[in-house]
C-alpha cells in the first residue's frame, strides 16, 4: 500500500478493521482486516464493485456503524471505543456526509436547508458562504423542487461543508446524475477540498473519477486490494466520463 506523504499530517487511521454481519447462523464478512490512513486535506477516491465493503468502510469511519474488530482513530480519538453519544458528537463536529440522494427538506429553501446544520455547529460558515462555495448564491431562496438534480446535490454539499468539517465523506455523489451535471458536482467537491482543507473520501463505481484524486484505493472482497497515488490530479472538467 502507498503510505501518506511523510510531511502530511495523518488525520485518520484504521488498523485491522473488520465487520461481520450475522443472520441466524450465516456470517457475512463485509470488511476483513483493513489498514488505512488519510492525511489532512487529501482527496481520496475509493473504487470497487457492489459488495466489496467500501460503503461499510465509509459508514464506520463516519461514525454511522460500528466495527466488529480492529481500531479506527480520528486524530487522537479512538472511534471504536466511543459510545453512541461520543459518535454523535464526532459526526456533528467533524464529519460532513454527502450521499447519492440529496435528502433535502422539500418545504425549506436552499438557504434554510443549509441553516439546519449551521444552527447546531460550533464554528459554522453562514449559509450564504457555504452556498457561494458551490456557486449557488443566486439560487439560495429557491426550494428543492425549483432546482435541478445537480443543483440539489450542490445544496447537499453546501449543507455538509457549512460546519467546516475535518472529514468530507461522499458515497456515490454523482450516481444519480448525467455526465455534464456530475462534472459540475465534482468541480464543487474539488473546490471545497482546496478551500476548506477537508480530507475528502469519495466512493464511486465510475473509474474515470479516479483522475481527480490525490490517491486511489480499490476495495475487493472486504479488503483493500490496491492503492496508487496520482502524480498529478486532473481538473474535473478534463476527465473522460
Amino acid at each position: 500500500m502507498t503510505a501518506p506523504r511523510p510531511s502530511a499530517q495523518t488525520v485518520f487511521r484504521v488498523t485491522g478493521l473488520g465487520k461481520v454481519y450475522r443472520t441466524g447462523d450465516v456470517e457475512v464478512h463485509a470488511l476483513r482486516g483493513v489498514d488505512f490512513t488519510a492525511s489532512r486535506g487529501e482527496f481520496i477516491v475509493i473504487l470497487g464493485p457492489s459488495g466489496s465493503g467500501k460503503s461499510t468502510f465509509l459508514n464506520i469511519i463516519g461514525g454511522l456503524d460500528r466495527a466488529s474488530a480492529g481500531e479506527a482513530w480520528f486524530e487522537d480519538h479512538e472511534l471504536t471505543r466511543l459510545d453512541e453519544a461520543g459518535l454523535t458528537r464526532y459526526r456533528r463536529d467533524h464529519v460532513g456526509f454527502i450521499f447519492q440522494f440529496y435528502n433535502l427538506v422539500p418545504s425549506l429553501t436552499a438557504r434554510e436547508n443549509v441553516q439546519l446544520v449551521t444552527e447546531i455547529s460550533r464554528q459554522p460558515m453562514t449559509p450564504q458562504e457555504a452556498l457561494a462555495l458551490v456557486d449557488l448564491e443566486d439560487r439560495m431562496d429557491h426550494f428543492p423542487a425549483q432546482l435541478s438534480g445537480g443543483e440539489q446535490q450542490r445544496v447537499a454539499i453546501a449543507r455538509a461543508i457549512a460546519k467546516r468539517p475535518d472529514m468530507l465523506l461522499c458515497d456515490e455523489p454523482t450516481g444519480a446524475l448525467d455526465s455534464k451535471t456530475g462534472i459540475r458536482v465534482l468541480e464543487a467537491l474539488t473546490r471545497v477540498n482546496a478551500e476548506i482543507g477537508a480530507t475528502t473520501l469519495v466512493i464511486t463505481h465510475n473509474a474515470a473519477i479516479q483522475e481527480i484524486a490525490d490517491r486511489v484505493v480499490r476495495f475487493a472482497n472486504g479488503a483493500i486490494a490496491s492503492e496508487h497515488r496520482n502524480a498529478r490530479r486532473k481538473p474535473a472538467s478534463a476527465i473522460s466520463w
